[in-house]
């Protein structure tokens, strides 16, 4: 089993406080991430009928069932049990009564804010990182092998072909998860809908053009940008606000929580396909921010990441804020370095003030190594960046 980052601060914190709340996309490893460090607590599921019907139909009585010590896995599928379950704790006044794990952001989140504030820690697990990956000796071979694959525990726990996985992962978070969340209607239209979002990776948000695509009017593709934000499908990047005397860009720039997955809509059918693809230099750029969100989730922090774009088409694609300190990326797919990998840093740089020390590009190639325009990191070797 490859070990989770997050596995070690989530034990902790479930000893200061009486319930800790895990959600994240489905089939990210959050049920085998508990039932595995805290093996000595009983598990539940309410995807189980019975069980459902218990906690919804009399929470009570699952309360007196299941009293202490608990892993409750699917908690929003439960929503009535909440308000019971802040009652109870409250009542045991004890440390790590209840580990709740959910696949539905907002759905669990809707209810932890309304019942369980200041009772519950909070975590979100995506699927591997690029770190846990090298650590557990599975990640791929290639840069393009990395995209494709996607970081899914279930592909690498048992051997699953990526073009076998994502198409089935795709129909059911459709036909199940989303009718769960949101009444759509013409869900051919939906996944179509998701399909052109993947096709804009790393580019400027436009729901007008999106809309117009995929038939249906901009109110209704920003409720379903919603839908695939609040299900860990994608997120969007938004522009650095420190305009430093230049016209910005206003617009976000979107992303999907996962390649592989991203892959699986474009139809690329194998990691040789990424490399000849018209979206690699997206990808790419996708799977190395992605290792951002990742890395602060993982480590209970909230990231600020944003990009800068100036009206003169000067652009860095990262910047990581740490109070009011930005660090730079550049984020390159090609393998061969070249000095113009650095030209919007040095733009970005000159305007901000940024020592070159904050200056740094992540490309496609094997050897990192310092210049005197700041740090050339190879894909490898991403885990060296400074968060």
């Amino acid at each position: 089993m490859i070990q989770r980052t997050q596995t070690e601060r989530i034990i902790q914190l479930s000893r200061l406080y009486p319930i800790v709340t895990l959600t994240g996309p489905r089939q990210s490893g959050k049920s085998t991430l508990l039932r595995h460090a805290f093996a000595d607590y009983d598990y539940v599921s309410l995807e189980d009928l019975d069980l459902r019907e218990l906690a919804v139909n009399d929470p009570r009585g699952f309360l007196s069932t299941y009293p202490r010590r608990v892993i409750i896995d699917e908690a929003q599928r439960a929503p009535q049990l909440f308000s019971y379950l802040q009652t109870h704790v409250d009542a045991a006044d004890e440390s790590g009564m209840y580990l709740l794990a959910g696949s539905h952001n907002f759905q669990l989140m809707e209810q932890v804010n309304q019942s369980l504030a200041g009772r519950t820690a909070i975590f979100r697990l995506l699927p591997f990182s690029h770190a846990e990956m090298y650590a557990g000796g599975v990640l791929p071979d290639t840069v393009s092998g990395e995209i494709f694959t996607g970081g899914y525990p279930r592909i690498y726990d048992k051997g699953i072909a990526p073009t076998d996985y994502y198409p089935f992962y795709l129909q059911t978070y459709v036909e199940r998860d989303v009718r769960q969340m949101k009444n759509i209607g013409d869900l051919s239209r939906f996944v179509r809908f998701i399909k052109l979002c993947a096709g804009r990776i790393g580019q400027l948000l436009n729901l007008s053009s999106i809309a117009n695509d995929a038939g249906i009017s901009v109110a209704t593709a920003s409720s379903w940008l919603s839908v695939l934000e609040a299900s860990y499908i994608c997120y969007v990047l938004r522009p650095d606000w420190n305009n430093f005397a230049k016209r910005l860009v206003k617009s976000p720039k979107l992303y999907f929580y996962d390649t592989g997955l991203a892959c699986s809509l474009l139809d690329i059918r194998s990691a040789a396909q990424v490399e000849s693809h018209f979206l690699r230099g997206g990808l790419f750029e996708n799977m190395v921010i992605n290792d951002f969100v990742k890395r602060a989730w993982n480590a209970g922090l909230e990231a600020d990441l944003r990009f800068w774009r100036d009206s003169q088409g000067n652009e860095v694609d990262l910047l990581n804020y740490d109070g009011d300190a930005a660090t730079a990326f550049e984020i390159k797919s090609g393998e061969t370095f070249s000095p113009d990998f650095f030209r919007g840093l040095r733009r970005w740089s000159a305007l901000s003030g940024a020592a070159p020390d904050r200056l740094n590009v992540v490309y496609g190639g094997q050897n990192s190594l310092a210049t005197s325009d700041g740090q050339l990191i190879a894909w490898r070797d991403i885990n060296s960046l400074r968060f």
